[in-house]
């Protein structure tokens, strides 16, 4: 301590000008730490060491992102896409990203999963902002937060709401979407698996991001980084599993884990893969360690859109019609005719532009037919097993078949080649169809579409479970059990059986005599297709002149 004579004192006046200046700076750097912006970060995730590519769709996220970016305007931007595709993942590291490039900008994450997550992430928010209020039982906790953020004085920040899903959530009773800021120091970006919360949210097109499918160097990246060297030795493998995988991060990523756990190569896991439907469902709806997911959200592809479905549903009846109806065909070139009709187009036009709207089908370019994700028609199929389903649905597609589908002749060949791939599935399919009638109707025609592709093996199969079914139906001497077995004959006759085949003419021959007489036309074909067969199973012209004159006397 220092003591002086008085005021005038030289030393005096120097050592009170220096503690003056230092008074001033402590003000100085006070009101500096005052006035800075104070950044916050919430964001719910570590940042993903093995996250790779996409770097065009970030190039565009954080040209649009930073609140900077439009000084007039508290910009609105959404990654928009199919459930699996890595929309939260890329929301994620250009989170981290923009830290990296503007420390000073605060980053909050909303989870829309539902109200209550929504709600505590903005309680989060408003107490590290300091929001007044927030304890009151009474407080409007949402409103208090949009109101401190939409603020002019706010320092910069950015929010980002993921897994916007959920119409009604966001629109409807819940209203989530009337709580978002507005402030030209914030920017919003979205991740959604739907355009519809998209046009709801007003966000023009340069404002949506649309990810698709890993380019393929990065999905052999993702799919390589957990395996060891050998197991991914064959390359051709490892790019057929990708395409059959459809390179969806997610599918590549369950792949993965389940390759690292179990120590199989690519090779071995696309065979599993091709095996059948059911074992494929196994695979896919095995759990996986991922922490850059919620956890009351599943992992595996199987269960990743079970929630969309259900939305579907509960939002357009007819599109979660069209949903479960497609699960059974097959996955390219659905023709839109091939649906349940709607009371008008429309409403099948609102229907199919919903499941556009999720990612879950594709319009080609005629515009007449769908083309349906792989993995979500599996879905689809096993979620409708799952809740008991399956059996009527899939009845209901044999039932809508069995009236488009016409009997195959030349004449009507460009109609029933347009149904013939789906038709094909569902009459191959391991599910039963209780109406037994129009099942065989469409085995019959499926049957007599092959045999004129030339496709006999097909056709034979597909003949002798008609016949099986008519038999059973309707008996064993009715007309059409017996047209069954005269065209299981003839097919069987193409393919040099000669000796089945005259066997089953010469039973067609004995039953229709009985019941329609010897001078009914399909009588006289079926003693005309015997003599042929027999004509060629034994060489001898005799022998089918014999015939002729036996019956014809």
């Amino acid at each position: 301590m220092n003591k002086f004579d008085g005021p005038g004192n030289s030393c005096y006046k120097l050592v009170k000008d220096q503690i003056r200046r230092m008074a001033n700076d402590a003000w100085t750097a006070l009101n500096r730490r005052q006035s800075s912006p104070r950044q916050h970060w919430m964001v719910p995730f570590e940042r993903n060491e093995g996250f790779v590519g996409r770097e065009d769709v970030l190039r565009l996220l954080l040209d649009r992102i930073p609140p900077s970016a439009n000084k007039d305007a508290c910009q609105r931007t959404v990654i928009q896409g199919l459930g699996g595709i890595g929309k939260t993942q890329i929301a994620l590291e250009v989170a981290f990203r923009l830290r990296d490039a503007d420390p000073s900008c605060s980053v909050f994450w909303v989870p829309a999963v539902d109200a209550t997550t929504f709600e505590n992430a903005y309680r989060d928010i408003g107490q590290r902002l300091r929001v007044a209020g927030l304890d009151d039982d009474k407080a409007d906790v949402k409103a208090l937060v949009q109101a401190a953020m939409s603020r002019d004085d706010t320092d910069r920040w950015l929010l980002i709401i993921d897994n916007a899903d959920d119409l009604e959530l966001m629109f409807g009773s819940g209203a989530l979407a009337q709580y978002l800021p507005c402030s030209t120091n914030g920017s919003i970006l979205f991740t959604t698996r739907t355009r519809e919360v998209t046009e709801r949210l007003d966000i023009y097109a340069a404002g949506i991001i649309e990810p698709t499918k890993m380019k393929r160097e990065e999905g052999r990246e993702m799919l390589q980084a957990r395996l060891r060297e050998d197991q991914v030795l064959d390359r051709a493998s490892t790019d057929s599993l990708l395409d059959f995988l459809d390179d969806l991060p997610l599918a590549i990523r369950q792949a993965s884990a389940y390759m690292s756990k179990t120590g199989i190569s690519t090779a071995r896991y696309l065979e599993h893969c091709l095996s059948s439907d059911a074992t494929l469902v196994k695979l896919l709806s095995q759990e996986f360690e991922d922490r850059g997911r919620y956890d009351r959200i599943k992992n595996p592809v199987a269960t990743t859109w079970l929630i969309s479905f259900e939305h579907i549903s509960r939002d357009s009846p007819r599109a979660g019609e069209y949903l479960e109806f497609m699960c059974f065909l097959a996955e390219r070139d659905i023709p839109i005719s091939l649906l349940p009709p709607a009371s008008d187009e429309m409403e099948t036009e609102e229907a199919v532009g919903t499941l556009e709207a999720y990612g879950f089908i594709t319009r080609r370019e005629e515009g007449e037919s769908l083309d349906m994700h792989r993995l979500v028609r599996l879905a689809m199929w096993n979620w409708l097993r799952q809740e008991g389903q399956a059996r009527q649905r899939y009845c209901d597609v044999v039932q809508r078949l069995d009236e488009v589908f016409p009997f195959p002749e030349h004449e009507n060949r460009e109609i029933w080649m347009r149904y013939m791939a789906h038709a094909q599935r569902v009459v191959e399919s391991d599910e039963k169809c209780e109406d037994e009638e129009a099942m065989s109707r469409l085995l019959f025609s499926v049957a007599e579409a092959l045999s004129i592709q030339g496709r006999y093996e097909g056709a034979a199969k597909l003949y002798r479970e008609t016949l099986e079914a008519r038999e059973k139906v309707l008996g064993k001497e009715h007309p059409d059990t017996l047209d069954s077995m005269n065209n299981l004959a003839l097919v069987l006759d193409k393919m040099g059986e000669y000796g089945e085949a005259e066997k089953m003419h010469r039973e067609a021959l004995e039953a229709r005599e009985k019941v329609l007489g010897k001078e009914h036309p399909d009588t006289l074909d079926s003693m005309n297709n015997l003599a042929l067969v027999l004509r060629k199973s034994r060489g001898v012209e005799a022998e089918g002149g014999g015939f002729y004159e036996e019956q014809y006397g």
